[in-house]
């Protein structure tokens, strides 16, 4: 377990092991326990291609809260592939970094950097993964839930990096997962075989349909992302009529159980992939989500760096 590209990568044992050190730091950080010596004197590098607010301020202070430091660099910083090679930026940085956090659009360049540095990478977002995310996610459904085994995620919406990581990620910790996309925005295929390799190790159902009704019924946890991601700016209006019927609404969540939990990766906009009643309802863990990031992280630095 040097690096985390995709969650692929990972044995279940070693999602597992992370989880319980995520519980672990959570339960210190509330109770006044500090733990600044964990990684004191190392540093981390933050390189974002891709702005987001929960990143870059949950990492930051992961570092913080361990004791080390981070360096952010942002696309006016690093060229990373224009110019400068990555190949070259991997081998130049791994001789002042202890590791490196990078959100960036393609996930050939994450491996790459993995590939020809000497430091762990951790990958913060890509287009294809998003495995910081399902982490945190996984952290969330298991205080919740208690469990993983005989659980059900629906996942409505977009089959986009954070559809594509749930799947490897619920197949690896044996959690059932369908997901219900529109036709033409289907998870992409190698995430789908990744997933279903996995779920034959650990016994998960993966179904993937075009009917959110269907997805949700029976449900433990709904889950759904923003239908217009970073970069595809330019097909809002396309995306919006064909997500509509997508949308994660009142009436399909009373098609779940009546215990499930509603989660968003955020930022939500409400009103199109989800309606503010639930998004803001009492089966929203949305906000339990986000802080899980912070304690999700700080593990896999531990874990990476430590």
């Amino acid at each position: 377990m040097k690096h985390l590209l995709c969650l692929s990568q990972w044995t279940s044992e070693e999602i597992n092991e992370t989880l319980k050190l995520a519980e672990k730091l959570k339960y210190e950080n509330k109770h006044g326990i500090r733990h600044n010596h964990l990684l004191k004197g190392k540093s981390l590098g933050l390189i974002f291609s891709k702005s987001s607010t929960r990143t870059r301020v949950s990492f930051e202070v992961a570092m913080y809260q361990l004791g080390g430091d981070s360096m952010f660099l942002s696309a006016n910083d690093i060229q990373l592939g224009r110019g400068e090679t990555v190949s070259d930026t991997a081998k130049t940085l791994s001789r002042y970094l202890d590791g490196i956090m990078i959100r960036t659009y393609k996930q050939s360049d994450v491996e790459e950097l993995a590939a020809c540095g000497t430091i762990p990478i951790i990958n913060g977002l890509t287009d294809s993964q998003h495995p910081c995310q399902v982490l945190a996610d996984l952290q969330t459904i298991k205080e919740y839930k208690g469990k993983f085994k005989g659980l059900k995620l629906a996942y409505v919406g977009d089959g986009n990096n954070v559809a594509n990581s749930l799947m490897i990620g619920c197949a690896k910790v044996g959690m059932n997962i369908s997901v219900a996309t529109p036709k033409g925005y289907e998870c992409d295929e190698k995430s789908v075989k990744l997933a279903k390799e996995a779920a034959t190790q650990t016994g998960a159902i993966i179904i993937n349909c075009y009917d959110p009704i269907e997805a949700v019924k029976n449900a433990d946890v709904v889950y759904t992302d923003t239908w217009v991601s970073m970069g595809m700016e330019s097909e809002k209006e396309e995306r919006l009529k064909v997500f509509m019927p997508y949308q994660v609404n009142k009436e399909l969540m009373q098609k779940a159980k009546k215990d499930a939990i509603f989660m968003h990766c955020l930022p939500a906009y409400r009103g199109f992939e989800v309606t503010a009643d639930v998004i803001d309802g009492p089966q929203s863990v949305v906000f339990d989500e986000a802080e899980n990031r912070l304690h999700a992280q700080k593990a896999v630095l531990v874990k990476l760096m430590g």
